[in-house]
């Protein structure tokens, strides 16, 4: 049974939030026909999160209504019937600004930083160390925000976000949870609804797989949770794809003992959004329970993943992915093309009869990265 927190009555009351942002607007589902054709399975979907509040990633949705229930439990309103304006006023009142902190590797962040626009505050944005500093600058550009790239990895950066907030009385809105704080990361999940209720509105046909990226995991379960809710006996069979390099539920999977275990998330990974070493506590018993497959992928999958959305087949229309946004279709490409994988293909009934749903989680956040990986001479 899926969680009451991620099921098609708390979606509507996300949407409700959502639609009262004033450039709302659902973002595309593409259907890639010509490409489902050259993989022998039926159909491929693509619901295309890069066109979302002009963040070019789907994260602003979790942020900002993490942010609205936050301040309507401070303000004392009731989130089924307060507005943004309602908030603001109360805001505007304040003799000190509100300030949010936060950890990101750089989606995240910039939703943060956006959010905080919306509603007059001001967020300290910490990102781990190797962050390109394009990252850096374009949560900077989104809203109010100090952005500080550490020296430190995500998730000892995440540790250190969460001192800096007990020091400096800021409010932590973060995208993972832990034992005592779940809370603020359950509401920061059911933001995703908003795209998944977009999806299920939008889209006539059950797909039989479900292909979704995991850093932290919690935007993967969220839209678990619904579409089990959603569908129920008929969900489709999700495959959880990660890095290589930091491969959290992989390894917690593999252990085979229903706990979660961290790893570490040091090694170089271009899949930024995904170089989470620990999964959210919240996350983890849905994913767990829910999923069926588990997929870890090196960095050169989600190149041939960017690759083929920006040089499609046919009449089938360009997508910008970005390197986590095209990490589930070049692992799904990689085991639709390679012979030696045969097996695991029947095993997942990838077949004539497969409707294949993706998610496009960001676009071009690394715009000089993305030039050189889709670029033509470069492979």
């Amino acid at each position: 049974m899926a969680s009451d927190h991620f099921n098609s009555q708390a979606a509507k009351q996300v949407c409700a939030f959502h639609k009262q942002i004033r450039n709302y607007a659902a973002t595309p589902l593409l259907s890639l026909s010509a490409l489902a054709a050259s993989w022998g399975v039926k159909d491929i979907f693509v619901k295309d999160e890069a066109k979302r509040f002009g963040l070019k990633a789907f994260k602003g949705l979790g942020g900002s209504y993490a942010m609205f229930r936050i301040l309507c439990e401070r303000f004392l309103l009731d989130p089924e019937t307060a507005s943004i304006d309602d908030i603001k006023k109360r805001v505007k009142r304040m003799k000190q600004p509100l300030d949010f902190i936060t950890c990101t590797d750089g989606n995240h962040g910039k939703g943060v930083s956006w959010a905080a626009g919306l509603f007059d505050c001001w967020a300290h944005i910490f990102m781990p160390a190797g962050t390109v500093e394009a990252r850096a600058e374009a949560i900077r550009n989104a809203g109010p925000a100090e952005v500080i790239i550490t020296e430190m990895n995500y998730d000892d950066t995440v540790r250190y976000a969460k001192a800096v907030s007990e020091k400096n009385s800021w409010i932590l809105i973060q995208d993972t949870s832990w034992e005592g704080y779940e809370t603020i990361p359950t509401w920061i999940m059911q933001g995703y609804l908003t795209m998944v209720q977009e999806i299920t509105d939008e889209l006539k046909t059950i797909p039989t797989h479900l292909f979704l990226q995991a850093g932290v995991g919690s935007m993967a379960a969220a839209v678990v949770a619904y579409m089990a809710d959603y569908y129920g006996k008929n969900k489709p069979e999700t495959v959880i794809v990660e890095p290589e390099a930091a491969g959290c539920f992989y390894a917690s999977i593999k252990a085979d003992d229903g706990k979660a275990h961290s790893v570490e998330s040091n090694e170089s990974t271009i899949m930024a959004g995904l170089n989470c070493g620990t999964p959210c506590s919240v996350a983890w018993p849905i994913l767990r329970d829910q999923a069926e497959y588990y997929v870890s992928c090196k960095d050169h999958a989600t190149e041939t993943g960017m690759r083929t959305y920006a040089y499609p087949l046919a009449d089938d229309p360009v997508i910008v992915s970005g390197e986590s946004g095209a990490a589930t279709l070049g692992a799904a490409q990689t085991i639709m093309a390679d012979k030696e994988l045969e097996d695991i293909r029947k095993m997942m009934r990838l077949n004539e009869d497969s409707v294949l749903l993706f998610i496009n989680t960001e676009g071009d956040t690394d715009p000089e990265n993305y030039q050189n990986i889709i670029t033509e001479k470069n492979y």
